[in-house]
């Protein structure tokens, strides 16, 4: 049985791989769209009647312009580069919510939700596009059905080692150590590459739309400065430190704005 389920697992990881079109890397994702799109939008338009989302003002408005200009620099890039046709699935919808907390969130299929509390933060509309380049991104990539492919990897490989443990006391063992050791040693740095890879096309994708990704840095000053330095150590995280992504940001956006020339945006907001 432990060997029929490691196969299987192996040749799911095999199969279901396909290429992020933005960083030409595999993509383990067993979810098609079709599967996953009307889950989520169904999910989003509860968290919606349950939430206070913010209509008919200037924010609200901001948040819906910005959002379709860097949906529109995505499709162009991905046209031009060979992936016609790749949001055909797709139904961008972007709210905003009433909330304090300091975050914005996308679901599959590019179901956005932006917090009032990250506004400050933000500062204007230029800020408003750094995060919602990110976001955006996650949605490009795929990142809500690798975590759930990523997910179903990791149960199997503790349903296999209960299995093959016939010991109870070792057994034990193996589901701390597995626990443990799977989610610091994988899941956390799977979800640190996804955030930096989030960050990465952003950035791409917000240049192209017309914003100045010099500023991405500057709102990860003013995040760390919010946060008064106070963070988990990087490996025990989900994300990667301020510092880090202040750096990787720093160092990218000079590319960010040759990809941008290269569909004739030399001029930033």
């Amino acid at each position: 049985m432990r060997r029929i389920i490691l196969t299987v697992a192996f040749f799911l990881s095999i199969a279901a791989c396909k290429t992020n079109p933005f960083t030409g890397k595999k993509m383990l994702n067993f979810y098609g769209n079709s599967q996953l799109f009307p889950t989520a939008f169904a999910q989003y338009n509860q968290f919606l009647n349950e939430n206070n989302v913010v209509t008919d003002t200037d924010e609200a408005r901001m948040i819906t312009n910005v959002g379709q200009r860097i949906a529109t620099a995505a499709e162009t890039w991905l046209n031009a580069n060979g992936f016609p046709g790749y949001l055909k699935d797709y139904q961008w919808e972007y709210k905003l919510v009433n909330d304090e907390t300091v975050n914005a969130w996308c679901m599959p299929g590019g179901k956005i939700v932006f917090y009032t509390g990250i506004l400050p933060i933000c500062q204007d509309e230029t800020g408003v596009a750094v995060v919602m380049g990110h976001e955006v991104a996650h949605a490009l990539a795929d990142h809500g059905a690798q975590r759930m492919s990523a997910g179903t990897l990791q149960q199997l490989g503790a349903v296999a080692g209960n299995i093959a443990i016939q010991d109870d006391r070792t057994r034990n063992m193996f589901n701390q150590a597995y626990g443990v050791g799977s989610q610091l040693g994988v899941m956390l740095p799977f979800s640190r590459s996804h955030e930096t890879e989030a960050d990465r096309i952003g950035l791409q994708i917000m240049a192209i739309a017309g914003y100045n990704p010099d500023e991405a840095a500057n709102l990860w000053r003013r995040m760390k400065a919010k946060s008064g330095g106070q963070a988990p150590p990087e490996f025990m995280s989900t994300h990667p430190s301020n510092d880090t992504r202040i750096s990787n940001l720093t160092k990218w956006a000079p590319l960010a704005k040759e990809e941008a020339a290269k569909f004739g945006v030399t001029s930033f907001k």
